[in-house]
């Protein structure tokens, strides 16, 4: 941890940023209207542009994004703390788009898709995975200059992190109420809670298919985490004796098993930089910290198709 006093560098005057969250308005170009730019320039990149901003700025808002950086505190380490914990938030919003999609895909029937779309899931849980590549560098004593300064801010009281976790089926009304008063996160998150998983739609696929499904697993209270059940296990079972290319069910049943498996890496990987930088203590948000991480990381989404392993 470096003993000198951090610099901030300003990159952007707040006082010129839009602040709004609608896309900005830009231009539709073609494969026409880019060569006719080509031949203007001869080449060079265009450089002069109107007004006070350009179209790589608009197009992701690049100004605003990169004024949202505050560390509260004068400690080294909080920048970095700040910037990652920031870039996981825009990661699992990727990752939560990917699963949703592949959602409706599973629901329609087409596995096909659904399968692509898992593979890309599991490329960017892999990426999210890496972070901690960069978090793990922070230091006890690093962290300990700014730990105060977060009150009680918790990754727990992340809501995209958790609508990945409700779109793959490990439902918590207790950790969703927790946005409850936040009146423009609140509907959705709900409607996540109380609406069928990823791997609901995968059952309900597997019944549509011709396995013998119990209807308690078809019909339940949607807001409830998943629990085994014996008849998805006996399904899953029968998809995989039939180990021939051709059997999509086994893919698919193999692209979930992949993805829970990155995610318990995510975890452990969550579970073990916690646990050197801050050891035991408690939790900034309540929990027991690492006793609260330690625990999820045994937890599994699609647990019959771990145990047919067996």
């Amino acid at each position: 941890m470096p003993t000198f006093d951090p610099i901030f560098p300003q990159i952007v005057d707040p006082a010129g940023v839009s602040d709004a969250a609608a896309a900005r308005t830009m231009p539709v170009t073609t494969d026409d209207t880019r060569a006719a730019t080509v031949a203007e320039t001869g080449g060079d990149p265009l450089v002069d542009f109107e007004g006070t901003s350009n179209p790589y700025i608009d197009y992701q808002s690049i100004d605003l994004l990169l004024s949202l950086q505050h560390p509260r505190s004068e400690g080294y380490d909080e920048m970095c703390f700040f910037v990652m914990g920031q870039v996981k938030e825009l990661l699992f919003r990727g990752i939560h788009f990917e699963l949703a999609n592949a959602q409706l895909q599973i629901r329609a029937g087409e596995v096909a898709n659904a399968l692509q779309i898992l593979g890309r899931a599991k490329v960017f849980l892999a990426y999210i995975t890496d972070s901690w590549n960069v978090l793990s560098t922070i230091t006890t004593e690093g962290f300990n200059q700014f730990r105060d300064h977060l009150g009680t801010a918790s990754g727990q009281l992340s809501f995209m992190y958790r609508h990945v976790e409700f779109v793959l089926g490990n439902k918590n009304r207790m950790l969703a109420e927790a946005h409850r008063n936040v009146p423009h996160v609140w509907p959705a998150l709900l409607e996540a809670l109380d609406s069928p998983s990823l791997y609901d739609e995968v059952i309900a696929l597997l019944s549509r298919r011709g396995y013998s499904i119990d209807d308690a697993a078809l019909d339940r209270d949607w807001s409830e985490a998943y629990v085994a059940n014996a008849s998805v296990e006996a399904a899953w079972r029968e998809v995989y004796e039939d180990a021939s290319a051709g059997n999509e069910l086994r893919s698919l049943g193999e692209a979930l098993i992949s993805l829970d498996q990155q995610f318990s890496i995510y975890r452990w990987r969550h579970f073990t930089s916690v646990e050197r930088i801050i050891g035991y203590k408690p939790g900034t948000g309540g929990s027991a910290g690492v006793g609260w991480l330690e625990h999820v990381t045994h937890h599994h989404f699609f647990p019959e198709i771990w145990a047919i392993s067996n």
